[in-house]
Formats: C-alpha cells, structure tokens, sequence
C-alpha cells in the first residue's frame, strides 16, 4: 500500500515585528527571510519550503500588517491580506511580550472572513515569565475561535516541532509541489538582494529607516568558481546615502563584508561583491519604481 503524501500552504500573519521571518529560517534551517528588529522588514511574499518523508509545508512570510504611509506601505498590506485566500492554513503569530494591541484587532476582523483553520501562534515566549501567558492567551481566545493555540520560541525553537506536528496532521493529501531539495521559491538573485538589505537594516540602525532597496545589476560565474555580485542599493535621500558610504567608505564596506558571508552560505562558493549607492527621490510613491524593484501591481 502506497504511504499517503500530505501537503498545503501555510500564511504566516501578524503585526511588523512578531518574528514571523524568524520562524521561516528555523522551520527551514536556513536563512531565507530577512530578520531585524525594525518593523516591516519583509516586503514581498516570501516562500520557504519544508519536505518531510510524508508531507510538504510551504509556508508563506507576509509583510506585517500596519498603517501604509506611502505605496510600498499599501502593497504590503494588500499582500498580506490577499494571501488568507489563497493558504490551506493560517498562523496568526503575536509577540507575547507586548500583548494585545490594535493592530492585532485589524487582523481579527479579516480573519472573520476567512474560511480556513486559524492558529494563534504566541511567539517569544522566552521573553515573558510564564504566568504571564495564560492571561494573554485568555484574552485572544475570546476573540476569535482559533483552531489551537501553540506558545513557541521561534529563535530558541521551543515548541516547534509540535507545532509542526500539528500542522501536518491537519493537511489533506496533496502533491509534492517543489523537489525535496528546494527550500524556497524565489530566485537566488532575490535572495541575495534581501540578504544585503538586512545587513544595511543592522548596520544603520534608525539613520536609513525602510527607504532602501537593492538591486542585482549583474551575478557572473567568474575563474575557480567565484561569483562576482554586483549590486546598487537605492534610497531616497542625499544624507542617507552618505550615511551608507560612511567616512572613507567603512560603512559601505562593513555592510558588504557581513552581506558577503550570508551570500556565500546561501551560494556554497566564494563570493566577490561590489555595492554602491544610488539617490532615487521619493521611489516608494512611484509606480514605475515600484515595479523596476519587484513591487507589481500584479501581486495585488
């Protein structure tokens, strides 16, 4: 008798900054969504994919859900909505240190309109002493009728595996959609623009907020299996790309030398990686940049 194959796709949701990325690379056991701790880091749906014996998991990083200020903000959102329709299940994650806030209830009301099994996800729960997470999880579990409720540490890995577990048994049969050797579906040139932009994210801190982004102008295999990697990181203001360079060109080439060590886990070879910096006035609100840096009206 043939062993019965399940697999489905799973939205992770919440607000910015729950550690929904976080939980992506440890489910995954390689970085593929960027982590920080400023909020609305990831910006595009990101899909990591996890193949068991008997089951394929693709779980799905949104955007967390806030405010839009600008266009970039809107697309965010939208992403992130959209894709309750389209999963098998969704995670509703929340950061267990800072509790209930209004944000959360934002999601609440659309998850009212999603047929699909909700788990409320309790995340840092390292954080938090544990009488603390009866009365949070009380609080949340008379405002929506979860399918479970499942505390975890997603950078510890507490309670995963359960989690896991869970999730697997709750999938309906289905196909293998990715070979099992396949982690993600993005391409290794997104991959590595996001992986720049976390170390820009790390090394400026609050001096260059969310106005970056990167571009791959060009990814070459070079003599003895080097890959030469050249990239151009893009914001808005004059200042900021000061700032990036850095005096004599230090913070240019910290952000590069951590970027380059990520990239050539990710790539298994040597990487050689040249970045500069362009200004592109108030690109988050143009349309045509929006699209030239992977933002398309298509995704929503």
């Amino acid at each position: 008798m043939e062993k019965q194959f399940k697999s489905g796709f799973i939205a992770i949701i919440g607000r910015p900054n729950v550690g929904k990325s976080t939980f992506m690379n440890q489910v995954i056991g390689q970085k593929i969504a960027i982590m920080s701790d400023k909020p609305q880091t990831t910006r595009n749906k990101i899909q990591g994919v996890l193949t068991l014996s008997d089951a394929q998991m693709i779980f799905i990083d949104t955007p967390g859900i806030h405010k839009p200020k600008h266009q970039l903000g809107d697309f965010m959102v939208k992403t992130a909505i959209n894709t309750l329709n389209e999963v098998d299940a969704i995670l509703f994650m929340i950061n267990a240190e800072e509790g209930y806030g209004k944000g959360d209830q934002y999601i609440l009301d659309r998850l009212q309109k999603v047929d699909k099994p909700v788990y409320l996800i309790v995340n840092k729960i390292d954080l938090v002493h544990p009488d603390k997470l009866l009365p949070l999880i009380d609080q949340y579990k008379d405002k929506h009728d979860f399918t479970e409720i499942i505390p975890i540490s997603a950078l510890q890995g507490n309670n995963v595996k359960h989690l896991l577990a869970v999730l697997k048994d709750q999938l309906a049969e289905g196909p293998q959609y990715y070979p099992e050797d396949q982690i993600t579906d993005h391409p290794e040139r997104f991959i590595i623009s996001e992986l720049i932009r976390e170390k820009v994210l790390q090394f400026t801190k609050e001096e260059v907020p969310h106005s970056i982004a990167v571009v791959i102008e060009n990814m070459e295999q070079r003599n003895h299996g080097k890959v030469l990697i050249q990239a151009t990181i893009v914001t808005e203001r004059k200042t900021q790309k000061g700032i990036l360079i850095g005096k004599q060109g230090t913070m240019l080439k910290n952000i590069g030398k951590a970027a380059r060590k990520d990239i050539e886990n990710l790539l298994g070879t040597s990487v050689y990686l040249e970045l500069w910096v362009k200004v592109k006035k108030d690109w988050r609100n143009k349309q045509s940049q929006l699209q030239e840096y992977g933002f398309s009206r298509d995704d929503y």
